[in-house]
């Protein structure tokens, strides 16, 4: 019993108690009087049906009939002509409890019914609610599967028409370096001629990736051994950042797919953290599976991913660097879901991000 009843149930019994001290201590002299104080019987008994329902109306109908009686019996058994009139409110007392607790008890189905309806509602407008985000999450990959595969043919067109120039010219830059002396200051314009080809044609690459993904070869993937050889290849760039990098390696089963293709995703979003700590922080990675599902979470300390730029990251060519390219999230969103996956984001300003992947662990 809750305590707003257990309060209920001590002001009925008091008011009970009260009116019949008060029936038995005033003389039947003052009928006035116990005409008043059968009439206030009715307030404990409309409580009783209106908080309790049937069985508290009918129960304290019946408790003051039974407290009620012997004064009938005892106290006017010398007044003929009131006993018909007493037992007669006797009576009534047991009907005004019955109806108010009838009514209460109506009142109260109806109000239990109306609040299931009023749940299955809510149920129901949280499962449209679910289904329409969905819709719309579908509606914005279908928008950005059409991007990707516009934007890669055209990359792989000018990816191809740019390499054969760009190989070309390291070779003319590389014969010309070896006719120059070393201490020749047209030299280092030499040696910067390479480097910019060398940096240009990593991005050309970057297109042909994106635009071609190798379908590749499907294994059984340890998805642990592949975090741990990109911690290690990644461990000098980290070093030098002053990053700490660490995993948490859980009990997760072996994935069907790509290692080469996942390893690629995982370095990337590795690259991304350590770039995002320029001053150093901490870059936690864990692995965990239930209920079919591998989750591989990416958390870094750094100085997280603005709000108005968290839909726009893994678009192909959005980037805040000014070296970036803007494909190393686009390619591994194209990898995650060509494994069956999902790929999220949460971001605060100030408080670092993180990135969750999720595999179904059947994933073909």
């Amino acid at each position: 019993m809750r305590k707003n009843e257990i309060i209920r149930l001590l002001i009925l019994v008091a008011l009970v108690l009260v009116i019949t001290s008060l029936h038995y201590l005033t003389t039947t002299q003052k009928v006035h009087f116990h005409d008043i104080y059968r009439r206030l019987y009715y307030i404990p008994i409309v409580l009783g049906g209106l908080w309790f329902t049937l069985r508290g109306g009918l129960a304290t109908a019946i408790a003051v009939s039974v407290l009620f009686a012997p004064h009938v019996v005892f106290q006017w058994g010398h007044h003929p002509a009131a006993d018909p009139e007493q037992y007669l409110e006797i009576l009534l007392y047991n009907v005004i409890g019955f109806l108010t607790g009838f009514l209460a008890e109506k009142e109260k189905t109806q109000k239990v019914r109306y609040q299931k309806a009023a749940h299955r509602l809510e149920e129901s407008y949280d499962k449209l609610k679910s289904q329409a985000d969905q819709i719309l999450e579908i509606e914005e990959q279908l928008r950005r599967a059409d991007r990707l595969s516009a934007l890669g043919q055209l990359s792989a067109g000018m990816a191809h028409e740019i390499r054969n120039p760009l190989g070309s010219i390291r070779g003319t830059a590389e014969i010309l370096q070896e006719g120059i002396d070393p201490a020749d200051r047209r030299y280092e314009f030499t040696c910067i001629l390479i480097k910019e080809v060398d940096r240009l044609n990593k991005v050309v690459q970057n297109f042909l990736d994106f635009a071609r993904p190798s379908a590749g070869d499907r294994d059984l993937v340890d998805v642990n051994r592949l975090l741990a050889e990109v911690l290690t290849l990644t461990g000098p760039p980290a070093l030098k950042n002053g990053v700490t990098a660490r995993l948490d390696a859980g009990a997760v089963p072996e994935m069907d797919g790509d290692g080469e293709q996942l390893k690629q995703a995982f370095l990337n979003l590795v690259l991304n953290a350590l770039q995002a700590m320029p001053a150093g922080g901490s870059l936690d990675i864990s692995t965990a599976a239930s209920a079919g599902v591998l989750e591989i979470r990416f958390t870094d300390s750094g100085g997280g991913i603005p709000p108005e730029d968290l839909d726009r990251i893994f678009n192909p060519f959005f980037t805040t660097r000014d070296e970036g390219t803007g494909l190393g999230l686009a390619i591994t969103h194209r990898i995650v879901q060509g494994h069956g996956g999902r790929i999220a984001v949460e971001s605060r300003l100030g408080a670092g991000t993180t990135f969750l992947l999720t595999f179904p662990v059947n994933a073909v």
